[in-house]
């Protein structure tokens, strides 16, 4: 009984679940082959979708279709469907490297072993890119001669045909909008020179630095620390014990000669009573009496107190008056106090025409030779000493002009009087001194600066502003720009020209030879072309002799 009922019970439920709707939350059951029947009529319309543009595409690749150019969507009509030269970047029809026809390039005039350049305007002018064709001077010439012979300079491959190349654009709105500008080739005062750091001091042959002569107490000091003097100008008073016993030897051995003299004249007139060894010996006593006062005379010379004229013909008296004050003018004589003033006075003068740069003296000061006492210097001519790498001291010589600005001060200029002929052990810098004019007295002892070796000076040399010069694997470069770029329909070319560098500023550079005056050559942009002449050789190096 129990098994009937659950199978009614059974029964009765599968007819509510079959006939119950479906609902979001109670979705009807569907087998795995109708999910797939589904998806694949489902994808039709994409398959038939994507067949249809396969179908398309090839009927287009058939009949030579192509994407329409920007030229072509600006309202421009191109040409041709081929009008364009990749390797260039312009239209073929109008292209002067592919057809020559359109721009004929000129003769090669080949290379100048001169000045070590292709295509040289200085030695065929025709070549320049200028309205008329420039006329080289003597002057011109001798110029670059002097600047390529000087030094050695960056050099150029011979074998190079880059010069042969030349850069076009479509029209000048193009290459302004690249950013491709000019600047005209001019010629300006160019200096080569080697820079070193120096030190501006005295001219040791005109300073001077003064002691006492003999030990003893400073009298009265003259002159003051910054004063100017003269050769003569008395600077201090020192009393010394010396002076005065130098003073009386002077006396008695003028008194000795004297005594001895008489003595000799009266043996001598005594008419042959006296022995002629007597007469000898007298005359002997007046040779040494003589020497003697020599010695003396010699001794105050020696002191700075030389005593003019013939001593033997003053009496005593002026000899006494003369020695007093034996060195001193009559200016300072007056202001002395003839009764207190000491015959010991020894006077310190200046030897030399300059200032008083130090003192180190006061009076009542107890002095000697070792101690300094005053430094005369004439500044109006230095010394300056410069410090030189080893590979910049073998081109400088005596007699070239250097030039040192000293920190914070002006510039002052000289000649070079020596060259070390060693290097210094520690910094392997050379040393070298140039006399340096200072009559205005800026220049200033003991003061640091720059300095600069003039090697060579050019009034009027050729220079590029230094962004226009390119370096395209073989050879220094610049882009000049030709001579009818302007005109209404010319080609709008740039031609690649070889330059041999010279001097540099950091702005400028000096061009010994490549280019003219009133050329025109790229600045900004130069690396834009230098890329574009270059594009066709990356991976390959250079390309010189292809």
């Amino acid at each position: 009984m129990e098994r009937r009922v659950m199978s009614d019970t059974v029964f009765e439920r599968l007819p509510q679940e079959a006939t119950a709707p479906p609902s979001p939350t109670n979705p009807p059951r569907r087998s795995v082959a109708w999910k797939f029947v589904a998806a694949l009529l489902g994808g039709i319309p994409a398959v038939i979708t994507f067949g249809v543009l396969a179908g398309v595409a090839y009927w287009g690749y058939q009949h030579d279709w192509t994407l329409p150019k920007f030229s072509a969507m600006n309202g421009e009509v191109p040409k041709g469907k081929e009008d364009w030269c990749a390797e260039h970047g312009v239209p073929e029809s109008v292209c002067v490297e592919c057809d020559t026809d359109l721009m004929p390039k000129p003769e090669p005039v080949g290379w100048c072993k001169q000045f070590g350049v292709h295509e040289c305007p200085l030695c065929h002018p025709e070549v320049a890119q200028t309205a008329t064709p420039p006329v080289p001077t003597k002057a011109d010439f001798a110029r670059a001669e002097r600047a390529v012979t000087f030094t050695d300079r960056p050099e150029n491959n011979r074998k190079c045909q880059m010069h042969r190349r030349r850069v076009q654009f479509v029209s000048k709105e193009a290459a302004d909008k690249v950013g491709i500008e000019v600047e005209p080739v001019w010629t300006v005062p160019v200096t080569e020179s080697v820079a070193g750091n120096g030190e501006a001091g005295y001219d040791q042959t005109r300073i001077a630095r003064l002691s006492a002569r003999l030990p003893g107490s400073v009298w009265k000091v003259f002159k003051q620390q910054g004063e100017p003097v003269k050769a003569g100008d008395l600077l201090a008073l020192i009393d010394a014990a010396d002076v005065g016993k130098a003073k009386a030897e002077l006396l008695q051995a003028f008194a000795s000669l004297q005594l001895k003299t008489q003595s000799f004249a009266s043996i001598s007139s005594s008419g042959g009573a006296v022995a002629e060894a007597r007469v000898r010996e007298a005359e002997a006593a007046v040779r040494e009496a003589e020497i003697r006062l020599d010695a003396a005379r010699q001794s105050l010379v020696n002191l700075g107190m030389p005593l003019g004229g013939d001593l033997q013909k003053r009496t005593p008296a002026q000899l006494e008056a003369g020695v007093r004050f034996l060195g001193l003018s009559p200016e300072v004589v007056k202001t002395l106090d003839s009764v207190r003033a000491s015959t010991n006075l020894l006077p310190l003068v200046a030897p030399m025409e300059g200032v008083i740069v130090s003192r180190d003296v006061v009076a009542g000061e107890v002095v000697d030779s070792s101690k300094l006492l005053f430094t005369v210097a004439d500044a109006r001519r230095m010394w300056v000493t410069l410090d030189l790498r080893l590979e910049d001291a073998k081109l400088v010589a005596l007699g070239q002009t250097v030039r040192f600005r000293p920190d914070g001060g002006t510039e002052a200029s000289g000649k070079i009087t020596w060259v070390s002929t060693e290097a210094d052990p520690k910094t392997r810098t050379v040393k070298l001194r140039a006399s340096v004019e200072n009559a205005a007295g800026r220049l200033r002892a003991n003061t640091f600066g720059a300095g600069q070796v003039v090697l060579r000076e050019e009034t009027e040399a050729v220079v590029v502003p230094t962004e226009a010069v390119q370096w395209e694997g073989c050879c220094h470069v610049v882009f000049v720009r030709d001579k009818d770029y302007l005109k209404d329909g010319s080609p709008k070319v740039f031609h690649v020209r070889t330059v041999r560098l010279g001097a540099k500023d950091g702005k400028n550079t000096e061009i010994i030879a490549g280019v003219v005056p009133g050329e025109l050559v790229v600045t900004k942009g130069s690396t834009a072309l230098r890329a574009e002449l270059l594009k066709n050789n990356l991976g390959e190096g250079c390309t010189c002799g292809k």
